[in-house]
């Protein structure tokens, strides 16, 4: 009998399965926003907050009954116009915007990098902004199409950008 009325509370309060929801799609898509957010140059708290301001915008977003489609493209989407804006403002306030993010930031961590990894990350930093941001996209699993989408450019640029992005990596590897 308790089983209809968990049901009848579901259908009572569909908010409440938005939230699990929300909170289900968080646990999966956090780390994969936390690494593209840290490649464009954001603080780790800066980052963190604009994940939880995405989550908040998708709960809005689905409870209002929007669209659910390519929620993996809409969450990466929102995350990098609220950096966009978030980079804006620092501007605007004259801050400097660090020029990189140490991904590991303890001593420890450091010393166990390799001299491959920290050349690779130099050719990474010295790509164009562009060309780094569609390469973090197209590392987190997203489509060709998708990263147009969140990145308001056409197929062929994000296709140019990549090749030209690995193609900076692939000589890097080879020294």
């Amino acid at each position: 009998m308790s089983l209809p009325l968990a049901v009848d509370v579901r259908r009572a309060d569909p908010s409440s399965a938005v939230e699990q929801e929300v909170v289900e799609l968080f646990d999966q898509w956090r780390e994969p926003l936390l690494r593209y957010l840290l490649g464009t140059s954001l603080p780790v708290s800066d980052s963190e907050d604009i994940i939880q301001e995405t989550f908040l915008a998708l709960f809005k977003h689905l409870r209002r009954g929007k669209s659910r489609q390519n929620l993996r493209g809409w969450l990466f989407r929102v995350a990098h116009n609220l950096a966009l804006k978030k980079h804006q403002r620092f501007r605007r306030d004259s801050q400097n915007i660090p020029e990189s993010i140490d991904p590991a930031p303890n001593p420890e961590d450091r010393f166990a990098t390799s001299q491959t990894q920290k050349r690779l990350v130099a050719v990474l930093r010295a790509l164009p902004e562009q060309n780094r941001r569609c390469l973090y996209l197209r590392a987190e699993g997203l489509r060709y199409r998708e990263i147009a989408e969140v990145l308001d450019m056409s197929l062929g640029a994000v296709s140019l950008c990549l090749e030209r992005a690995l193609s900076h990596i692939a000589r890097a590897a080879e020294r």
